[in-house]
């Protein structure tokens, strides 16, 4: 297939961008089909990394001197050629160069900039530090209290190499622009966006951050039972990893296998899935006749229950759960990880070996579903990349072989983007208060976190968004009511039977009423719902489908129709590994939803280029992602293989500190951490330090006991004060706790953007009956679209009966509806059952 099928051909992308953010987000537009001109600066680029062959590849790279008056003018020819220009530096920094955005959109108006700052350009505080990528994790919260696991360890900060602020700055850019750029084919007019990483990350930490005041204490876990017992005690935190290991739930733990390699089970919180677990485990009937008796609608306050124990609630009693677990570490040890892993995936239920990320960059599931793809690099040579993140089912094979990155000449780089066919609409007058996606209904599907996200995110562009539901819930209150504090924002919810004929009518009409339907699901469960190509095609042709789904790529493979979340991929891709530090200790990456709500971003990617094409060429498109897709840009820094590449040694386990003493944890004498960034060529920068002079004569292998001593007789207060007036990369160690409590204000509803890096808005009369805090949504920032907050979460079922009746059904037939069970307006009498 030719890349001329692809959603984004004729659309022209100057990228500016170093290291990794600016350039992904190119990256992402060059696989979409855009013409992309990278520029570096005559040295080189400002990273030496082989990613740069990933971030870099389906571009022509062009040096250009951006500190001469002929840089800058060669610069501001392809910009005049563009539809999008792409920056990641500090704020102000390309505009002293002489690239001024603004001036630049006021002579063309509709050209699309976008800024991928590492803090908000209105954050007085923060606007000028060397935002590196540690430096902004540090400040966001990304390194202290990594996990309950974390904090029973005793391990407080613990370094991660995972670039999350870029990765959820990439989706984030890539996505907006996408918008912007379908905004534009029916306005004429395009925009200035900015989007901070510090914001990303905080806007990716979403389900993290929240709090709920007076958490109902069924929704804590076993392990944040035993935090909470220590500190009323007094008690240290230093518990083992294989003593907070025994914490776990059965059903979401890893368990040896006969090869000894660690299998991670995950089927908690689903109605059928830890059931169908133990059946096929052969352990089931022996637990009922031992008095297992399981309460049926868990929805009801616990008082209510008529048993005390539910298979499909987390946590499990400790008699119970300590029973499941010893029986299941005995069984798992009869077979290899391989064979349970087809059992698992056959048997509809998940669970996945843990794998290095090296085991998975070679995985047969991964080559075959385009998951992986080759690249002919003029570099490395043949290298094994990341695939899409995000792609059409009608052109997605185009993208799977990707061209290697070109270097050029400034002329040739020009002559690529001027003998391009077509220019963007006329510039017409824009309504500045409308948003990018004002008149487009979307009907969510989806559950958990990675699909009904990425409908939250599009709701605050303007999008008008109803959630279904089954009328019976399948997960238990966790894994609905608390995560869709966050992701039913802005959405009417409904709650519908699509199994019975009222509900399967009801389900149609709103198939026809919409412009995209979103639903994480496989090809198996999509066809039998009838949203295949012919089947949503008969009910909707102008309907675009967005699917998401675990294992899913551009190709079937062997594992795409296997079932999973976050955690699995997690475990298939690499992450648990790193993060626990060896095979024998896989641990789960710090944060709900890591990947899930970069994956929810992917999806609103899809669905922007398939906006984007049905409205250049009136064609939509099947837009897809899947959690698998978007594990490759998490790990972009050394997600890569090629022959001759060096050892997969990135930083790992609960006591890394970093990648080398100047890019290091430390601590100081005041006990808080500090979090030093530096190159090598920072060096003579701490000749201005006091303390810390000398440190460019001291031997590679000695620096870390140097610094170490040196910052351990000092606060971290004075030392971040020092090395900020160096100009060296430096953080303190924040936590999440005090980041919010310090950037919280009233509910007002405004996005935050105005508030700067860090924004939380307080809901004193959240629909819930708690007063609930949540990170505002606040990391897009454009000049021409309008960004609204999302309403609170509603209670599910709430918006049913009025939804009924804008598809035209009567109140009679709305009450039998009711009354067979084909609709429902609740789950439970509470909003959050305690």
């Amino acid at each position: 297939m030719r890349r001329s099928a692809l959603p984004l051909v004729g659309v022209k992308v100057v990228d500016f961008g170093q290291y990794i953010a600016g350039p992904a987000v190119a990256m992402i537009l060059a696989d979409l089909g855009a013409t992309v001109v990278h520029i570096d600066p005559p040295s080189g680029p400002l990273w030496d990394s082989p990613a740069n062959a990933t971030l870099n590849r389906n571009k022509l790279i062009v040096s250009i001197d951006l500190k001469t008056e002929e840089g800058v003018s060669q610069a501001q020819a392809l910009i005049r050629e563009a539809d999008i220009a792409i920056e990641n530096f500090r704020p102000g920094v390309l505009s002293r160069l002489g690239i001024d955005f603004t001036t630049l959109r006021s002579a063309r108006p509709e050209l699309i900039t976008v800024s991928i700052p590492g803090f908000a350009s209105n954050d007085q505080l923060r606007r000028e530090w060397r935002a590196f990528e540690a430096v902004i994790a540090a400040s966001s919260g990304v390194f202290t209290n990594m996990g309950v696991n974390r904090v029973l360890m005793g391990v407080n900060p613990s370094f991660s190499p995972l670039p999350l602020a870029s990765a959820y700055g990439t989706v984030l850019a890539a996505s907006a622009t996408v918008l912007a750029l379908q905004a534009r084919e029916r306005g004429g007019i395009g925009d200035q966006i900015e989007v901070p990483l510090a914001c990303a990350v905080m806007e990716g930490l979403s389900y993290n951050s929240m709090r709920i005041d007076d958490y109902p204490l069924r929704y804590k876990s076993r392990r944040s039972r035993e935090i909470d017992r220590r500190r009323e005690a007094g008690l240290p935190m230093d518990l083992s990893y294989e003593a907070a290991q025994e914490l776990l739930d059965p059903f979401c733990r890893n368990y040896k296998c006969k090869d000894g390699r660690m299998f991670y089970v995950l089927c908690m919180s689903h109605k059928h899935h830890v059931k169908r677990c133990l059946q096929v485990l052969g352990l089931y009937d022996e637990l009922v006749a031992e008095g297992l008796a399981e309460e049926t609608d868990t929805y009801l306050s616990i008082r209510e229950w008529r048993s005390n124990v539910s298979l499909s609630v987390c946590p499990l009693p400790k008699y119970w759960a300590d029973k499941i677990a010893e029986r299941m570490k005995a069984i798992f040890l009869t077979r290899t990880a391989n064979e349970w892993e087809r059992i698992f995936g056959e048997g509809r239920f998940p669970g996945s070996p843990q794998r290095s990320l090296q085991e998975w960059i070679s995985d047969d599931h991964a080559k075959c579903a385009g998951l992986m793809v080759e690249v002919n690099d003029p570099v490395h040579g043949v290298m094994i990349q990341p695939g899409p993140v995000s792609w059409l089912e009608e052109s997605g094979e185009a993208m799977l072989s990707p061209a290697p990155r070109k270097w050029v000449t400034a002329d040739q780089a020009f002559a690529a983007l001027s003998g391009l066919a077509g220019r963007p609409p006329a510039a017409r007058p824009a309504e500045t208060s409308a948003g990018w996606l004002d008149g487009v209904r979307i009907l969510d599907m989806s559950n958990v976190i990675a699909g009904p996200h990425s409908t939250s995110y599009l709701a605050r562009f303007g999008a008008k968004v109803v959630k279904i539901d089954p009328a019976v819930p399948l997960y238990d209150c966790a894994n609905t009511v608390i995560v869709g504090m966050t992701h039913m924002r802005g959405k009417r919810s409904v709650l519908v039977d699509i199994g019975s004929s009222g509900g399967r009518e009801v389900f149609e009409r709103l198939v026809k009423s919409v412009d995209v339907v979103v639903w994480n699901a496989t090809d198996r469960q999509v066809k039998r719902m009838g949203l295949d190509l012919e089947g949503l095609k008969s009910l909707n042709q102008d309907a675009i489908l967005c699917q998401l789904d675990c294992f899913g790529g551009v190709r079937g493979g062997p594992r795409s129709e296997y079932l999973g979340y976050d955690n699995l991929v997690q475990a298939t891709t690499g992450i648990m590994l790193r993060f626990g530090g060896s095979p024998e200790r896989p641990e789960d990456h710090a944060y709900d939803g890591t990947i899930d709500v970069m994956c929810g971003f992917g999806a609103a990617l899809g669905i922007a280029a398939a906006l984007y094409q049905k409205a250049r060429t009136g064609r939509g498109g099947r837009a897809r992602t899947s959690l698998s897709a978007l594990s490759g840009l998490a790990q972009v820094p050394f997600c890569y293989d090629y022959e001759g590449r060096g050892k997969f040694d990135e930083p790992t386990g609960p006591y890394a500190k970093g990648y080398d003493a100047l890019t290091s944890l430390y601590e100081t004498a005041s006990g808080r951490s500090l979090m030093l960034s530096a190159l090598e060529g920072d060096l003579p920068r701490f000749e201005r330090v006091d303390g810390l002079k000398g440190l460019a004569d001291v031997p590679k292998e000695e620096r870390a006991s140097f610094l170490a001593e040196a910052l351990g007789k000092a606060s971290a207060e004075e030392w971040w004060s020092k090395l900020k007036a160096a100009d060296i990369g430096v953080a303190i160690c924040e936590d999440i706790e005090s980041i919010r409590s310090a950037n919280s204000r009233s509910a007002d509803g405004g996005a935050g953007s105005e508030q700067g890096s860090y924004s939380f808005s307080i809901f004193r009369d959240h629909p819930s009956g708690h007063t609930v805090t949540q990170v505002d949504p606040y990391a897009i920032r454009s000049v021409v679209g309008k960004v609204k907050a999302p309403s609170a979460a509603e209670k599910y079922g709430s918006s049913t009966r009025q939804v009924l009746r804008w598809l035209q059904y009567a109140e009679p037939e709305i009450d039998t509806l009711l009354a067979a069970g084909a609709v429902s307006e609740s789950w439970s009498r509470e909003y959050l059952p305690t």
